[in-house]
Parts: C-alpha cells; sequence; structure tokens
C-alpha cells in the first residue's frame, strides 16, 4: 500500500492523473466509480480534463459501487442519478457505459449476481476509486462484513445514515435502510484501488485502514492484502497515523516515473 499525504485540491490532481494516464494508454478501460463527499474533487478534475485536454471517456465502461434500495427512479439521492450528475454526463461516456446496482428490482438477490456478472464480462475494474466511512465502511460494506463478500443486499448502521442525512436534508428517517453493494470480495477484484479520505473525522477510520489489523470490524482493512492500493489522505485524515514520517518521506523520494 503506498500512502500519499498532501492537500486535497493535490489528492484531486492525484486521482485524476491516475485514470487520465489509465484511458490514454488504455481508452477502454473499466472504472469504478463511488459518491459520497470524498471522490467529488477528482470528478472535478477529470470533467475539466475532458473539456480542456481532450480526456475522452467514449470507449471506457464504469461500474458504480452501490445503491440504495428503494428509493424512486427521478429521486436526486439515487446513486445513479447522483453519478449521472457529478460525472457521467458531464464528460462523453457513451449512452449505457455506466451501470450500476439495480435498487429496485423485483428479485434483489437475482440483480446482484446480475451486476457481479456484469463486472466479470467486462473484463474486471480496472481502477476503482474508494471513499471511506467513519466506522471504516467501504462501498456500503458495514462493519462485521464478510471478507469475502460479493454483491449483496446490506442493512446500513444508524452511523451511515447518520452520516449521510445531510444529502436528505438532515433528516435521518428519509435515509433507506438498506442498499446493494459490491462486497469486499468484488473490490479487491479491481487491479488498482485508490482511496480517498480527507478531514479529521476520518482519522481514526484511515489509521486502523493503514496501520490496524485486518478484521471485520473495520472493513477497509482488507485493502492491506491487495496488491496494488494507493492510499490519498490529506493531513487532517493523517492525524493519527503512526508512520506519516515515513509516508511523507518515502513518497517525497518517490521516481517520477513510478506514478501511482
Amino acid at each position: 500500500m503506498e500512502v500519499v499525504i498532501a492537500t486535497p485540491d493535490e489528492l484531486a490532481r492525484l486521482a485524476a492523473g491516475a485514470i487520465e494516464a489509465l484511458l490514454r494508454s488504455r481508452p477502454e478501460a473499466v472504472l469504478g466509480l463511488a459518491t459520497g463527499s470524498s471522490p467529488l474533487p477528482v470528478y472535478e478534475e477529470l470533467i475539466r480534463l475532458h473539456h480542456e485536454q481532450g480526456l475522452s471517456f467514449a470507449r471506457a465502461r464504469a461500474f458504480t459501487l452501490d445503491e440504495y434500495v428503494g428509493l424512486p427512479p427521478e429521486h436526486p439521492q439515487r446513486y445513479r442519478n447522483v453519478i449521472d450528475h457529478e460525472i457521467a454526463e458531464r464528460v462523453d461516456f457513451s449512452p449505457g457505459a455506466v451501470q450500476g446496482p439495480d435498487g429496485l428490482a423485483g428479485d434483489l438477490p437475482a440483480a446482484c449476481a446480475a451486476y457481479e456478472d456484469a463486472i466479470v464480462a467486462a473484463g474486471g475494474v480496472d481502477l476503482q476509486i474508494l471513499g471511506i466511512g467513519t466506522d471504516g465502511h467501504v462501498g456500503f460494506n458495514e462493519p462485521g462484513s464478510s471478507l469475502a463478500s460479493r454483491t449483496r443486499i446490506k442493512t446500513l448502521t444508524e452511523q451511515t445514515r447518520a452520516d449521510n442525512a445531510r444529502f436528505f436534508g438532515g433528516q435521518l428517517d428519509q435515509v433507506p435502510q438498506h442498499c446493494l453493494t459490491q462486497g469486499l470480495a468484488t473490490i479487491m477484484a479491481a487491479r488498482h484501488i485508490v482511496l480517498i479520505a480527507t478531514g479529521r473525522g476520518k482519522a481514526d477510520a484511515v489509521h486502523q485502514f493503514v496501520e490496524g489489523p485486518v478484521s471485520a470490524m473495520w472493513p477497509a482493512t482488507i485493502l492491506q492484502h491487495h496488491p496494488h492500493v494507493t492510499a490519498l489522505v490529506d493531513g487532517a485524515a493523517a492525524g493519527r497515523l503512526q508512520l506519516a514520517d515515513y509516508f511523507r518521506s518515502t513518497y517525497a523520494a518517490k521516481p517520477v516515473w513510478q506514478g501511482l
């Protein structure tokens, strides 16, 4: 795992730069897209690169991490609508190139299996963008999730619902109780994972994710077993890292040609 500690703006440029390098070398690459506040600056930078430097998504495909169960198709917080608004409709993805789990399916287990099959049929995810919850969840894999889990229905914890209430006008009772999410094993199948965390509120989760023991109680810790993870964190989110100085010196000495 590589840990980079920088300002939020620098982190966004680094993550977007990794995606840009991938798409320019492999225009048909498969991306994994996350919702939430952490990826937003990355998406804004990708949109800028698209408009100002001709970065194209026309041959790329993308899969989203998760979806609420039961939100109507027009609901602004339905994650498919969020991804469309944040990036998909603002660049040149081809129609149908961005897919997400179907939170309105009549048979949710079958929809989850079909989503897994679609990712495999696309050749797997080349680069997955992730955020991390204050309790260490990635996607909607809450504490206690199986480290071998695949796309499935999950019940959201009260902490996650409280964290997400800000997207529902601060009304906790409007946040769905269930979701569909890629499992931890599904996420681990991506070839490169870029996790972004900013703010003091993420410091405990980042500490556990990077330096803690691998445990289902902190689901993100499974990423320690992945061969290519990049953790992009700002100074506040890195506030509890015991090895912060080492991470800073390692990145400062990194050869430019290595990239992320």
